[in-house]
């Protein structure tokens, strides 16, 4: 499993670097809020134990690597398109290799260079937020094997308030390129009822949503955590 991509501006190059400066370790912890600090943890996965897992979008491949050395997958790949990511998450995590193999491609393209391979796919506020839906969820569905599980936690509402899209658009949100230069990149914040019809149309089924609060704050936000299966029967 694998791919390069075609280098551009990484809008994600300054994101994460004060942590990967001052923690180094692996989570003991993992939550899918927007806050990290409440509601279910891995649990929402399914039991992953001896599973292939794909995380999308998973940037220093913290949420990876807790799966690695705190569950019993098979193995986690850790798919991100961002070089500096990638290279944070190699130097963080690079001797989890047996466990977790850290992949820079774009999530799409290995997706569907990837079909019929994955038990469970998830994205925690990842590439599902920031590729277009009908681009990613269709790899999705094609890369789970059958009955194989999609689990991602996305924004309920925009941040400060502002309700969550009642159609398939797009919000520009502000990044830097590397020299720091002001840029914007696209994230879908879409409502529920949104996201349920495109994982229908996507070919998913057994659809399920939940809200998790945001607490207090200019910047806090409720999260939707979704989750999907691809119809079928699991290998045994």
């Amino acid at each position: 499993m694998g791919g390069v991509i075609t280098p551009t501006a990484d809008l994600w190059h300054h994101y994460g670097r004060t942590r990967h400066a001052l923690d180094r370790t692996v989570p003991d912890r993992f939550f899918w809020n927007w806050g990290q600090n409440a509601g279910p943890g891995a649990e929402a996965l399914g039991d992953v134990t001896g599973r292939c897992v794909g995380d999308l979008g998973a940037g220093a491949a913290r949420h990876a690597a807790h799966l690695a050395v705190h569950h019993r997958p098979s193995r986690v790949f850790a798919v991100d398109a961002s070089p500096a990511q990638h290279a944070m998450a190699q130097d963080l995590y690079g001797r989890l290799a047996s466990r977790l193999r850290l992949v820079h491609s774009d999530v799409p393209r290995h997706l569907h260079a990837t079909a019929d391979s994955y038990d469970v796919l998830y994205s925690l506020f990842g590439a599902l937020d920031f590729t277009e839906p009908h681009e990613l969820l269709p790899a999705a569905a094609a890369a789970l094997r059958p009955g194989g599980r999609l689990v991602f936690s996305t924004l309920a509402h925009h941040l400060g308030g502002e309700p969550a899209h009642a159609d398939v658009q797009h919000t520009e949100i502000g990044a830097k390129t590397p020299d720091g230069a002001a840029a914007t990149m696209h994230r879908w914040i879409l409502q529920e009822q949104v996201w349920t019809k495109l994982l229908d149309e996507a070919g998913f089924t057994r659809i399920s949503a939940e809200t998790l609060p945001g607490g207090a704050g200019p910047r806090a936000a409720d999260t939707l955590l979704v989750t999907a299966f691809r119809p079928g029967r699991p290998a045994v």
